[in-house]
């Protein structure tokens, strides 16, 4: 198997731990991301990944934002959750919103190896006690907002995610820098693309469905 990968984490410690368990089974490049830029930085950079293998709880990398928009940008790439959280409901949504899979942060070297396998081919794969818990729990809603979200554009989902966090169109066209009748087409893009009727609207839901605020204990790992 020749196969290039990301892990993005920001503990230097696991990220050595990590490459070192995945080195021998790949026999391609690993490349390693201390944060979620970097980690876009290097998927942009380097067009033969096939996998990333992201923490939740990384800088940049909001509840379910980041790995919703490597789904949106990168649709080619597989996404494993490799997290210390065990929270079923984090995890259901995680799958919701297109990871192929969830490895724990404790899990041995044969796991490990058999979560990539498994996910290179094709597969989902989770911890069996977890597969258990969330089995036929995936929700309607979370599904119909994830596959909404992938029909935005990189930019889109840029602009989205600012409108959720509260800037005016002047402030992301800045932050942007581009024409505010630019960012004003976006928006309205947008809102046709989830279905809803304004931009408070649209932020709101995003902010519901993927930053995990409900479940913020479970994300301090």
């Amino acid at each position: 198997m020749n196969t290039q990968l990301i892990i993005a984490d920001d503990h230097p410690l696991f990220r050595s731990a990590m490459k070192q368990a995945v080195g021998s089974m790949l026999g391609g490049e690993i490349f390693e991301a201390q944060d979620f830029e970097s980690c876009l930085a290097l998927l942009r950079e380097q067009s033969m990944v096939e996998l990333v293998l992201l923490d939740l709880n990384m800088p940049g990398n909001k509840g379910l934002t980041g790995l919703s928009y490597l789904r949106t940008t990168f649709p080619s790439v597989q996404i494993i959750i490799v997290s210390a959280v065990d929270d079923a409901e984090v995890i259901r949504r995680a799958i919701d919103f297109g990871a192929s899979g969830y490895i724990p942060k404790s899990a041995s070297l044969d796991v490990i190896q058999q979560a990539i396998n498994k996910v290179l081919d094709g597969e989902m794969w989770l911890p069996q006690e977890l597969a258990s818990r969330i089995e036929g729990k995936s929700r309607a809603d979370d599904v119909d907002f994830a596959a909404r979200l992938e029909q935005l554009t990189p930019q889109q989902f840029r602009v989205l995610s600012m409108v959720a966090d509260g800037l005016l169109n002047k402030q992301i066209a800045y932050e942007m820098n581009v024409q505010e009748t630019t960012i004003k087409q976006h928006v309205s893009a947008i809102l046709k693309k989830l279905g809803v009727i304004n931009r408070l609207q649209a932020g709101i839901l995003f902010k519901q469905r993927l930053d995990l605020t409900d479940n913020a204990s479970a994300l301090e790992s």
